[in-house]
């Protein structure tokens, strides 16, 4: 393990390809959502121009702000979320109901996940995202070529935070074009808003355990895994999904996708804090190390400090934001030989296990069974 663990070389994540070939889960899950993702942008790209169209009539400027957003949304992203929902619905209807009537609403969650990015990029002061500049950094770039009044990364931060609020808005405004009715409707909108609400005290218990990391725990860092992470990535698209589809909440359906929507996000927390000590920024798009810099708490890291002998501890208490590339590359081996590393790979395994038996449920359609166990391995093992 230790060979692993340097910074640009995460420990268990499946790599993309092997001897050449496509990975034998990614090339067999392709054709289940190869679909739906092209669908989703297809969608979210006529969605957008309209949008664009009707900013810039009130004024240019306001249209490039538009745009900016727009930017944000369709800059990659593995739309998994929409892909949960689909199967979250699919795994109901079969193969019996047309896609375009949700489609809306499906994409409607990557909306809400860009909100959800240029918020966390803005709080976290990250510089990028998926291999480039975050909004509020490209922003301030603009602000700063131009010559124009005022503080450059303040200006640049403000516009962010107005990106992220008009994402949130037209997410609202795409949902309400799926054709359902209407009560059916309402019923996914409290879906909707249970896991907005979810995902913001999420991420104020994120933050909150960055302002007093000595007093965070294992248990707490995986409290925010379930409410940032599980509950808006994998857990409620999938019961947003049964909701499309007409579900009640108190159907066995509703019970297994919560239990599966947990342990796999959860399992996709975990695999997100291993690629953030030891990701490679050139697949994952975003700086190496940064969690240690910063002393995240992520259950990583809190595993880390508990199996941590005196000397190890030390050295997780002294790195800092300064600290230069070889210090970071160190302390990644350091977290290794404390074995959380493994500990934390055995939780991914166990949780993906735990949502694989749960997938017996007899009321999920065959398909999507075999969809949601290769959405599992996929969203777990990987290298961004």
């Amino acid at each position: 393990m230790a060979n692993d663990a340097v910074v640009g070389k995460a420990p268990g994540v499946i790599p993309a390809r092997r001897g050449g070939e496509t990975d034998p889960v990614r090339a067999s899950l392709a054709a289940y959502t190869e679909e739906v993702v092209a669908a989703v942008d297809d969608t979210l790209v006529d969605f957008l121009a309209a949008e664009i169209d009707a900013l810039a009539a009130i004024e240019p400027s306001a249209g490039e702000f538009a745009t900016i957003a727009r930017d944000s949304v369709l800059a990659g992203g593995k739309r998994l979320r929409p892909t949960f929902a689909y199967w979250g619905w699919r795994g109901v209807v079969g193969d019996a109901e047309p896609l375009s009537p949700v489609l809306p609403a499906l994409a409607a969650l990557e909306l809400l996940h860009a909100f959800a990015l240029t918020h966390d990029d803005v709080m976290d002061s990250s510089a990028t995202r998926r291999g480039r500049p975050t909004a509020h950094v490209a922003v301030a770039a603009q602000h700063a070529a131009a010559g124009r009044r005022g503080d450059s990364g303040k200006f640049g931060e403000n516009v962010a935070i107005l990106v992220g609020d008009l994402c949130l808005v037209w997410a609202d405004r795409l949902l309400a074009q799926a054709v359902l009715p209407s009560a059916r409707l309402l019923e996914v909108r409290r879906c909707y808003d249970q896991m907005r609400v979810e995902t913001v005290a999420g991420q104020y218990l994120d933050i909150l355990g960055e302002s007093d990391p000595t007093n965070w725990s294992v248990e707490r860092a995986l409290q925010v895994a379930r409410y940032k992470t599980a509950s808006y990535t994998v857990q409620w698209p999938l019961l947003f999904g049964a909701r499309l589809a007409g579900v009640g909440a108190d159907s066995p359906l509703i019970a297994a996708y919560t239990r599966y929507g947990q342990a796999v996000g959860e399992a996709f927390q975990l695999c997100d804090d291993l690629l953030g000590v030891y990701g490679d920024p050139a697949t994952t798009g975003k700086p190496a190390g940064d969690d240690l810099r910063t002393g995240k708490p992520t259950a990583l890291l809190m595993l880390a400090r508990d199996r941590a002998d005196p000397a190890q501890r030390r050295a997780l208490d002294h790195v800092g934001a300064s600290a230069d590339d070889r210090a970071v590359t160190r302390l990644a081996e350091v977290v290794a030989e404390t074995g959380a590393v493994t500990q934390v790979e055995q939780m991914i395994s166990d949780r993906v296990a735990e949502a694989i038996e749960v997938l017996n449920a007899p009321s999920i359609d065959a398909t999507a069974r075999t969809a949601l166990a290769g959405l599992a391995a996929v969203a777990t093992h990987r290298r961004a």
